[in-house]
């Protein structure tokens, strides 16, 4: 098993701190995003989508997409659960998962990859208008989310989970996607500040 990684980049990221919340311990790879090396024939072959990370399992099947990495360990290691536990808990965990990707994490990540000039070659055609357009929408998503978390501790509930890990990423990439949490969101701000506090927000 080996696990190819593309460092600081979110969704590989996301992969790695929900295996040291797992502590467990996954031969990696690195791929040299900057010198896009996830675009070599050698990645290609193995993800023709040319993203990270990918998972190679021992008899050479495939895993891609991050959240479907997770969810595989989740099955061989179910403890401590990040997924929910029992029918309403990983309800609550895959709706809050997805309202954070969806509302956060790719308004976030649009903003970054349509503006930042690094991006130029990865986001063809690169549309500054779009990506304008998307920090407003990640700004409205988290003033919805900081009055969710004036009632509870993580974004799911009351137990940390997949949605608070991508929570803590999508924030995280705020910064280069030049993008502020507002003062008065301080649900938000004292949540990612506990979520950064984690050991596994080194990873």
């Amino acid at each position: 098993m080996r696990l190819y990684d593309g460092g600081r980049a979110p969704n590989p990221r996301r992969v790695r701190v929900f295996l040291a919340e797992k502590g467990i311990a996954v031969p990696m790879v690195a791929v040299d995003m900057a010198g896009l090396e996830h675009k070599s024939a050698l990645m290609t072959s193995r993800n023709p989508l040319q993203r990270l990370p990918v998972l190679e399992l021992d008899d050479g099947t495939i895993l891609t997409e991050s959240v479907a990495i997770c969810r595989y360990f989740e099955e061989l290691h179910p403890e401590p659960a990040l997924f929910g536990r029992g029918a309403l808990g990983k309800a609550k965990v895959e709706m809050w998962q997805r309202r954070i990707e969806l509302n956060l994490f790719m308004c976030v990540a649009a903003a970054f990859r349509h503006i930042h000039p690094a991006m130029k070659e990865w986001e063809v055609p690169q549309v500054p208008t779009w990506g304008e357009a998307n920090k407003p929408k990640a700004l409205s998503f988290l003033n919805i989310l900081d009055r969710e978390l004036a009632s509870r501790e993580f974004a799911a509930g009351d137990e940390f989970s997949i949605a608070d890990i991508t929570g803590l990423i999508a924030v995280d990439f705020m910064k280069p996607a030049r993008i502020r949490v507002p003062e008065e969101y301080g649900n938000v701000i004292r949540w990612h500040q506990a979520l950064s506090n984690r050991p596994s927000a080194a990873a």
